[in-house]
């Protein structure tokens, strides 16, 4: 975790109101002193630097202007003035530091003393502190439940009439929990100005159809929305009936919402006017505005503490029957249903609108995100968390903006709701696309998807496989497993489905013998009881209705996938309408003979009704998304596995000693290397350095021969690809040759080598860390040796890892097969789960390589490692705030 930029940054409070939160100043002297002379007492919450409780004027007289390593300060400002002070003063001889809070009396129980200390939290632990301490009254009880409720590890002392307080700094998964239960709240409460307003104003209403201010106003007035509706224009009288005003600021009440059709020229003094007018939320419709633009409508919601959608966008709706909002130009409006939606593109909306209304799905709540100045995916996850409409979520995202909190929170809804997302900007050509239409930075497809898959979101390529999907979770839900039965009236349309089944993960397992005994006094002789089932063309429809109850009733079975075409003799598909979800079991149906993709089979009454889909490719390809993600749900409840030790604090301070020494970091050397490895318990064979020849030498023939022989040289960084390597080095004269060869290949660059005994053949894998700047660290495994990059063979996956992550890891790659078979793979997870610790713990490591990761019989041992490090850079991602 990293300190919060200088800036400051814009965080909720509970009640969704929006505080400013920055590190104080020398200019902030006069607001912190104004602050301590209204305070009394019962105000003042933790001493400040040893002085008096509350001594907010002892901390101004030692404010800077320039970040001071030895204390931190923190202010909370709402409207611009102060309602909060946090700060705490190093120990450095102790690795703690002593924590201060003050809070305005008005401002008190609102959220913002925790809003502060998780600031503070987040610096203390960039700045490698350990501990907080805080020295409390015994009767100030809400304070101390403040600290409770923090969701860090407490211990207590007592002194007389005042409790010590010492805080633990290492982030535990509650603290983390903790953090985004807080957010969600008020998250959802801020969100509410955008989908449940009980006023609307639609600034830029226009009497002309064809203007998007037009529609806008016309489709909130056809939805029947629900609360009051108004209009700016300040020339007209009227539009659609409803009375216009010049300006927000001459409108007769403060609306909560209000949807922007301006020119881009003018959207930043209509936000302006809305923030000084106590607006809650703006909808910016309008693209097009110029970097100048774009920054003075950003300060304004920064200034006012607005949420924004857009700009660039489509709008918003809520189909919720006490709201009826519909500020969008969709051509019709979204059918209700319990779908959300938020997508960045306004196309990929009015789509998705269409062609679920077309199948009988509807929406719940739409977001259209366009630019993302503010209002995020992150922040539609929290609120379809908490709403009971939603049944499920989907997601279209050109760039992330924090994804590392999109997993936890992805994560976390994933348990309890589906949640999709359409995979985008996977290659060059998209990722360009996707920049010049939201302004999106380029996501690597590879992090991209390992964040799906970690946090259990369906992820899908097209708008048509997205549709596909939610019409079988929607109408059958998930299957317990991925054993699928085909059965068919075709042998072709089998055969096909068969094909289809396997390129999605799906299996056709073998019926058991009650079945195909059943099956046989169904079926005419010719017909296949195997799996698939082929029933033969001239069945009637109750006998192929009796074959499906047979399938179903298969304890060996999770699935069915029903593939029907109708003859001159009879249509088996007028027998499925009554069976189509039998004992939990999901049952699709194919009709190649129908023109739509996918419709609903309608059922008999009582029941809900199945996917029918035009091509057998298209019920597998839906089928197996279900599968995946209810193996994702079962893995969620099982019981974890505690993770390996790792001495982080040596870590930690080996690293930090480094990068006092380089500054802005660089590569390890040797030592430092095998340290660190050491930290986190990854087996390092052992290397001895030597500057000379005689010295090489002497410590081959202590180390045993035969031995390799490795230059360290300025600059090379792949020891083996850089001819850098001799192996199997039997005496001294082979170690001098070797160490000859190297001086006349490297020169001057040549520091020394390095003498490592051969250890025994195993298979040569590759392991590692992968810093990134936007999704953090990811664990990266493949083949190694020295053609890794020539075969590149590799999986990713964010870190840290759990014992389920990391054994998927270990099975991503395209020799997975044949590498269960001859590598011990426990030895690998745990090599795997090491370093994802590690590069949670360590987020300095930009890189880090195990190449060769040898693994023979039950242990895995790195024959060469690199590790290069960075200072620390950007924010902690899961602090709670809001888009800058």
């Amino acid at each position: 975790m990293t300190a919060p930029v200088r800036q400051g940054r814009r965080c909720l409070l509970p009640d969704g109101m929006v505080v400013l939160l920055r590190p104080l100043t020398e200019k902030d002297a006069p607001a912190v002193r104004a602050l301590h002379e209204a305070l009394d007492d019962h105000d003042r919450y933790l001493r400040f630097f040893g002085a008096a409780p509350g001594d907010l004027a002892a901390l101004a007289e030692r404010m800077s202007t320039e970040p001071d390593p030895t204390r931190a300060a923190m202010g909370a400002f709402l409207h611009g003035r102060l309602i909060g002070v946090g700060s705490y003063e190093v120990q450095p001889e102790r690795r703690e530091g002593e924590l201060a809070l003050a809070v305005s009396r008005e401002a008190q129980q609102g959220g913002v003393g925790t809003l502060l200390l998780e600031d503070l939290v987040s610096i203390a632990r960039g700045q490698g502190l350990e501990r907080l301490v805080a020295v409390v009254l015994a009767e100030n009880t809400r304070m101390l439940g403040v600290l409770r409720d923090l969701g860090l590890p407490l211990s207590y002392g007592e002194y007389g009439s005042e409790r010590e307080v010492t805080i633990t700094l290492d982030p535990v998964e509650r603290y983390l929990d903790a953090l985004a239960a807080r957010e969600g709240v008020a998250d959802v409460a801020s969100l509410r100005h955008v989908l449940r307003p009980r006023s609307v104003v639609v600034v830029g209403a226009s009497r002309r159809a064809d203007a998007v201010g037009h529609a806008v106003l016309a489709n909130i007035l056809a939805a029947g929305f629900t609360g009051e509706v108004h209009a700016v224009n300040r020339n007209a009288g009227s539009v659609l009936g409803i009375p216009c005003h010049p300006s927000v600021a001459d409108l007769p009440v403060t609306p909560e919402l209000a949807a922007v059709c301006v020119t881009a020229r003018d959207v930043p003094a209509v936000v302006e006017d809305c923030g000084r007018r106590g607006v809650g939320a703006v909808v910016v419709v309008t693209s097009g505005l110029s970097d100048a633009e774009a920054e003075r409508t950003r300060a304004a919601v920064r200034e006012h503490g607005l949420r924004l959608v857009g700009p660039n966008c489509l709008g918003v709706a809520n189909t919720e029957p006490g709201v009826r909002l519909n500020a969008t130009f969709l051509r019709r409006p979204a059918a209700p249903g319990d779908i959300g939606l938020m997508t960045q593109s306004g196309g990929i909306a009015i789509a998705l609108a269409e062609r679920l209304d077309a199948v009988g799905l509807g929406l719940s709540t739409m977001v259209s995100a366009g630019d993302k100045y503010d209002v995020s995916g992150n922040d539609l996850l929290q609120w379809w968390r908490h709403d009971p409409r939603t049944a499920a979520a989907v997601l279209y995202l050109e760039s992330f903006g924090n994804p590392r909190k999109f997993g936890r929170l992805a994560r976390a809804l994933a348990r309890e709701k589906p949640v999709l997302a359409v995979r985008v900007g996977s290659s060059p050509a998209a990722q360009r696309a996707a920049a010049s239409h939201t302004a999106a930075t380029a996501t690597p497809a590879v992090n991209r998807d390992a964040l799906f898959e970690q946090a259990g979101v369906i992820a899908v390529d097209t708008v048509s496989e997205l549709v596909n999907v939610l019409a079988a979770l929607r109408w059958q839900g998930l299957p317990p497993g991925n054993r699928v039965a085909v059965l068919s009236n075709a042998g072709g349309t089998g055969v096909l489905a068969a094909d289809a089944c396997a390129r999605h993960g799906l299996v056709l397992p073998e019926l058991e013998e009650t079945t195909r005994t059943r099956l046989r006094l169904l079926l005419p002789a010719q017909a296949g009881v195997g799996n698939p089932v082929d029933t033969t063309a001239a069945v009637p429809a109750p006998v192929f209705g009796a074959c499906l109850d047979a399938l179903v009733e298969d304890d060996g079975v999770d699935a069915v996938i029903v593939a029907t075409l109708p003859t001159a003799v009879g249509d088996p598909a007028a027998a499925l309408s009554e069976r189509v979800s039998l004992r939990g079991k999901p049952v699709l149906v194919v009709r190649p003979d129908r023109l739509a993709e996918v419709e609903p089979l309608l059922p008999g009454p009582g029941g809900p009704g199945t996917a029918s889909y035009a091509d057998p490719e298209d019920a597998a390809q839906a089928l197996g998304r279900l599968a995946r993600y209810a193996r994702w749900l079962r893995e969620q409840k099982a019981p974890g596995v505690a993770p390996p030790r790792l001495d982080v604090a040596g870590a930690r301070e080996l690293v930090a000693a480094e990068l006092a020494v380089r500054g802005e970091g660089g590569w390890l050397d040797a030592e430092a290397i095998a340290r660190l490895l050491g930290c986190a318990g990854i087996a390092l064979a052992r290397s001895e350095f030597a500057a000379d020849a005689h010295t090489a030498s002497d410590l081959a023939s202590a180390a045993g021969y035969p031995v390799a022989v490795k230059a360290v040289a300025e600059g090379l960084l792949h020891k083996s690809a850089g001819g850098g390597v001799v192996l199997g080095v039997r005496d001294r004269a082979g170690v001098d040759e070797a160490v000859e060869g190297f001086r006349a290949r490297f020169g001057s660059a040549l520091r020394g080598v390095l003498v490592q005994r051969m250890v025994p053949h195993g298979t040569e894998l590759l392991a590692g860390i992968a810093g990134d700047e936007v999704f953090g660290p990811l664990v990266v495994f493949g083949l190694g040796g020295v053609d890794t990059d020539l075969v590149n063979d590799r999986a990713a996956r964010l870190a840290p890892l759990s014992e389920t992550e990391a054994g998927r890891l270990v099975a991503g790659l395209r020799s997975s097969p044949a590498l269960a078979r001859q590598v011990p793979l426990d030895a690998v997870r745990g090599v795997l789960l090491r370093l994802g610790l590690l590069a949670d713990a360590v987020p300095e490591i930009a890189e880090l390589d195990l190449n060769p990761l040898v693994v023979s019989d039950s242990s895995a041992l790195a024959l060469d490692s690199r590790v290069r490090l960075r200072p620390r850079s950007g924010e902690d991602p899961f602090l709670r705030h809001l888009r800058h």
